[in-house]
């Protein structure tokens, strides 16, 4: 049984993902991947979809990996926007869906000293 100074905030990492080299994709998935480290570092549950679908591309539609991220976003204590978010048309439905669903929305690296202590509120 878990006592209340056991609960974790969830994050959700949003960012690029997709380019136009498997190189890139991989570069992409690697900025996204060392903000997740960070952030677990600080406290936090992670949810890094860079990771969760990394390289699975043509594996399902488009769409189905971003209405699976989407519904993973709607279930996530707060989002980071990760650098050059507002360039990925992925990354932008995801910043909406938290808007519409009033999650709290961080950007990286500029909020990086609040989400320090974010993570301890409500705790």
């Amino acid at each position: 049984m878990r006592d209340e100074g056991d609960i974790m905030k969830v994050a959700y990492v949003s960012g690029p993902y997709r380019a136009d080299t498997v190189n890139g994709i991989v570069q992409n998935i690697r900025r996204a991947e060392k903000v997740a480290v960070e952030l677990w570092q600080m406290g936090y549950a992670v949810i890094c979809a860079h990771k969760n679908t990394a390289l699975l591309d043509g594996i399902c539609d488009d769409d189905v990996w971003m209405k699976g991220d989407i519904e993973i976003l709607k279930r996530c204590d707060l989002v980071i926007m990760i650098p050059e978010w507002q360039r990925s048309q992925g990354s932008l439905h995801e910043w909406d869906a938290a808007q519409l669903s009033e999650i709290p929305t961080f950007y990286w690296p500029d909020d990086c000293e609040l989400l320090k202590t974010f993570c301890r509120i409500g705790q």
